[in-house]
Parts: structure tokens; sequence; C-alpha cells
């Protein structure tokens, strides 16, 4: 579902991403680990044709991001800090934003959609300004539910999550991989990525160093791992 190819960004003379070969299937969740700076964010903005590969290819489904727009409408993005209207609720975004692309769902089935990404029901009705991190990810959630994508892109989304959200997070991820969703995460949380990930990569400096299945791996092995390769 999702391919680089000998993908490369430069910025001038900074290589901020080197010769990525990469291959995520239907249905795998695919935990990009790495400090800030390694490559992360420049993966997942190439994917999304933010910006342009100076070599190599992003594929979807086996097409060019950059030849072929309709890619867009496979994928859902989820950032750090998910922008929404503060002023609307979460039931009011959503349709917004579904509105947008082409969606034609019902008051119900989007207040549907919004509790089953785990949004608390007496919330969906009110203004985003009272919502917590962890909520407006969830209308991410449901957003990316809503339009059936079957790419999630996601950037850092459990940074500044609690426990108790971060975990909620996870579980809507997983109930996702379960439908044959494919993600690609880009985190710092290593816990995270052993428990939710069914693929783990360590990048540093614009390289992919490693990549190997989380179950093949334990978490204290994980660490060393990481640590070993953030120190050298």
């Amino acid at each position: 579902m999702l391919e680089a190819i000998d993908l490369t960004k430069k910025f001038g003379d900074f290589i901020a991403l080197k010769s990525l070969n990469l291959i995520i299937k239907e249905g795998e969740i695919f935990c990009l680990l790495g400090a800030n700076g390694a490559g992360k964010s420049t993966t997942i903005n190439l994917f999304l044709n933010f910006i342009d590969a100076t070599h190599g290819k992003a594929m979807i489904n086996n097409m060019d991001v950059s030849k072929h727009k309709e890619t867009k409408q496979l994928l859902s993005y989820i950032p750090e800090n998910l922008m929404l209207y503060k002023n609307l609720s979460g039931l009011e975004n959503l349709r917004f934003f579904c509105g947008l692309g082409g969606g034609n769902q019902s008051k119900g089935e989007l207040e549907e959609l919004l509790e089953q990404s785990g949004l608390q029901i007496d919330f969906i009705h009110k203004r985003v300004s009272s919502y917590s991190k962890g909520m407006r990810q969830k209308v991410g959630i449901a957003l990316a539910r809503a339009r059936g994508a079957k790419v999630l892109l996601l950037d850092e989304p459990t940074s500044g999550l609690d426990p108790k959200a971060s975990n909620e997070f996870s579980e809507l991820l997983l109930n996702m991989k379960e439908k044959g969703v494919t993600t690609l995460m880009a985190t710092h949380d290593l816990f995270r990525a052993k428990d939710t990930g069914t693929h783990i990569g360590i990048m540093k400096e614009g390289m992919l160093l490693e990549k190997f299945e989380s179950k093949d791996v334990s978490f204290q092995d994980l660490e060393k791992l990481y640590l070993k390769h953030m120190h050298n």
C-alpha cells in the first residue's frame, strides 16, 4: 500500500532523507522512531506530497504521489497538533471537513463515528475550545473513518497525551488495522511503537538504520538498540 523507492530529499546541501526504501503492506502499522531531525516528518511530508522529492518515489497503492493527485483521496493525516475550528463543536468540525471531501453522511452517522472514535458523548456537541488534545485527535480518527481512508499518516500523534489518552489512541489504531487500514506513524515513544506497531524502523540523520517486526524484539532490547544508534 505504501512504498518508498530510493526516496531522497535535499534542502540545499542538507540531506533530510537519504535513499529510503520501504514497503508497508495493507493493515500494517509501521512506526518510525528517531530524534528530531532524523527524517521522520520529511518522510511523511513526501508521502503527503507536501514537498517534492529530490530523487526517488513515494508510492501509495502503486501510484506515484507526485503524479497521481487521487492518492490524497486514499489517506488521512493527523499531525502532532490537529487544527480544528475552536468555535465549532466536534460534530460541526467533522461535518465541515467531510463536506469538503464530498461526504454526505447524516448527523446521526457522524455522531456515531465520533462515539466509535472514543469521543465522550457529552463533548460531541461542545466547542472544540473545551477539548483536550486527545479529544481533538479522536475527531481526526473520526474524520479518517468518515472518509474511508485506506492510509493513515501520523506525525507524533501521541506527543503530549497522558498515558490513558495515549492508550486510547493506540486502541483506535489497532481497531482500524483490523479493517485493513495501513498506518505510517512518526513517534518518539518507544513503548507505543512496540505496543502498537506491527513493524518498527529506527532513523537517524535522514537514514533508516534498522527495520524489523515488533514481535521480534522485546521492549528492553528495542530500547537498547535505539539508544545504541542514538549514541553512535
